[in-house]
This record gives structure tokens, C-alpha cells and sequence, in this order.
């Protein structure tokens, strides 16, 4: 074979191993310069049923609590595509099993860029968007999904669709707590399962947390914007702190009523002995971004599969 005969395999060669980079690195981000914003201007209406109907399923099988379901929520959503989220709603293949006994860990796990959790209606809770400043996902300037500077299509329950089409919950999933009557007069109703197995529930619980004859009342988080401005340094955003970016927040332990995972040890109406629980809230992180316990290997981002045979979810696709 001569030199010139050898080209195409070369070519082809490179190809493979190009293609093999970015498959190892991820697939690239949009390049955003935004660097200040006031939050999400315009939710898209639910109006829209989806064709598909809701499947779930939850048992405790063992020592696992196992959740099956479809991803597609039980309530009206925004129209999808849309002009900020060009995906269509398609049914998924979700098998979670978490810890049906759940335990703190001796330290706890920082979300990444995975699902923290799902809703008892089998729709994840998935509050990061991967958008960073200039594109660069190792500038540590990763944009809040609900700061609205970069626009996502959101519906009215904070929710849009992912490329695999997996709909799922930045923000409260205002919807979803209109059908489980989520009100400031009750503890609320359980909400949804984390990955490391504890309940999640929204915005309200007992005043006191060891006592289910207290009143209920909304729940704070220890999470506030950050004073002053952004350091000067490369590849950082200029402008004031104002929640435009995940770093812009900062915990301050005993400024509200939950800890850094927005959660705390308490009785709920699902465990009157007591539990440790994540509590969804009005105010930032909303969907909480650590875990209290050890996360199921389960909630490791592997791209969901549409409807088809049960199994684990196969190779990861760009998220928004």
C-alpha cells in the first residue's frame, strides 16, 4: 500500500479518535455572556395534556425502595417544543432503587449533574442546567437554571425537556402541588424521593420539628446572594453578586430553618417516629444541590432511555 493509498484509513483514524475525545469530554456547551439577570420573565402556560399516558410504580422490595415509571408528568404542561426548549416530550424508562432505610453519611455528596431526586408522579427532579459562563464548565461559573439569564423554555411547573426528551423539574412543580393540595395550613403532603432514599417534601412543615401538633408554616432556606461584586480574575463574570450564577449563593448556617441541604431532622406525617427530609422551597437552592445520605448509583446520569425493556439508561446526551 503506498502512502497516498493510505490516506483514507488515516482520515478515518483521526475521525474515530476525535469523535472518541469529545465522547470522553462531553459534548460542547453554549458560549453565554450574560452576567446579570432578574429571574425567569415569562413561564410557558399549562395548557397542554400530554398524549402519553402517566405511569408509575413505587415498592419496597427487600431493603430498596424501587421506582419505576415513565417520566411523563399527570398534569397539564407547557407546549413543548418552544422558543426556548426545541425538545418534544417523549416517554422514558426509569428504574430507581434507593436506600428504603436511609442513613446519613458521614459526609455529605454534592449534587452533580444528575437528577436529585423523583416525584412521586416518576418526573425527576433535575435543578442544574448545563450552561456555564463563556461555555467553560471548569470556570466554576455554571448558571442557576432559574435566574432567566439563559432562556429555557421553562413551564409553569419550572420544568422543560431535556434532548432525550425526559421532562423534569428545575423549580417547584407548582402543578404537581396543586394536585397534592400543598397549602400553609397542613404539613405537606410527601412529594417526592431523593436519591440517597430520604423524603422530599415543599415549602411547609411543623414549627417545631420534633412535634406534630405544632402549626405548619413555610419553610426557610440558610442560602442567601452573596454581598458585594464578582472577583476580577479570567474567565469570571463581571458585575455584582445577584443569583445569576450558582456561585453567587452562599450558606449561612442558622439564617433559616434548614441546613446546607435544605433539609433537616424532624416528624413528618409519613414518619411520625421522625426522618431526616428535604424540603423544597420558595427561596434559593428550591430543589436542594446536596445529599444528607449516600445518592444511588442509580441517579448517575446516563442519559434516560426512551420507552422500551427495562434496564439501566444508557450513554449521556447534551442537557439543558
Amino acid at each position: 500500500m503506498s502512502r497516498f493509498d493510505a490516506w483514507p484509513l488515516i482520515s478515518l483514524f483521526c475521525a474515530f479518535c476525535v469523535s472518541s475525545i469529545v465522547v470522553a469530554q462531553g459534548p460542547p456547551t453554549r458560549r453565554h455572556t450574560q452576567t446579570q439577570s432578574s429571574g425567569v420573565k415569562r413561564l410557558v402556560p399549562a395548557t397542554t395534556q400530554v398524549s402519553v399516558a402517566n405511569q408509575v410504580n413505587i415498592t419496597v422490595e427487600e431493603d430498596f425502595r424501587v421506582i419505576r415509571a415513565n417520566g411523563i408528568p399527570d398534569h397539564k404542561t407547557g407546549r413543548f417544543p418552544n422558543n426556548g426548549n426545541p425538545h418534544q416530550i417523549v416517554g422514558q424508562n426509569y428504574t430507581y432503587r434507593i436506600p428504603a432505610n436511609p442513613k446519613p453519611a458521614a459526609r455529605t455528596t454534592p449534587l452533580g449533574m444528575h437528577n436529585f431526586g423523583i416525584a412521586i408522579n416518576g418526573v425527576p427532579f433535575d435543578p442544574g442546567a448545563a450552561e456555564w459562563y463563556l461555555g467553560q464548565r471548569t470556570g466554576g461559573w455554571q448558571y442557576e437554571a432559574l435566574s432567566g439569564a439563559v432562556p429555557l423554555g421553562l413551564d409553569a411547573s419550572y420544568a422543560h425537556v431535556q434532548p432525550t426528551g425526559a421532562y423534569h423539574y428545575h423549580g417547584l412543580p407548582t402543578e404537581l402541588l396543586k394536585k397534592l393540595d400543598v397549602n400553609s395550613n397542613s404539613h405537606s403532603p410527601l412529594i417526592g424521593w431523593a436519591a440517597d432514599g430520604f423524603p422530599i417534601y415543599a415549602l411547609y412543615g411543623f414549627d417545631q420539628p420534633k412535634d406534630a401538633t405544632s402549626q405548619s408554616r413555610l419553610m426557610k432556606s440558610s442560602y442567601r446572594v452573596k454581598e458585594g461584586t464578582r472577583p476580577r480574575k479570567q474567565l469570571t463574570p463581571s458585575g455584582r453578586f445577584d443569583g445569576t450564577f450558582i456561585a453567587d449563593y452562599e450558606y449561612v448556617e442558622g439564617l433559616g430553618d434548614l441546613d446546607q441541604c435544605n433539609g433537616r431532622f424532624c416528624v413528618t406525617p409519613d414518619f411520625p417516629d421522625g426522618t431526616y427530609a428535604y424540603f423544597l422551597t420558595s427561596d434559593w437552592p428550591v430543589v436542594p444541590r446536596i445529599y444528607r445520605g449516600t445518592p444511588s448509583a442509580d441517579f448517575q446520569r446516563r442519559g434516560p432511555n426512551r420507552q422500551g425493556p427495562p434496564g439501566r439508561r444508557g450513554p449521556p446526551r447534551r442537557r439543558r
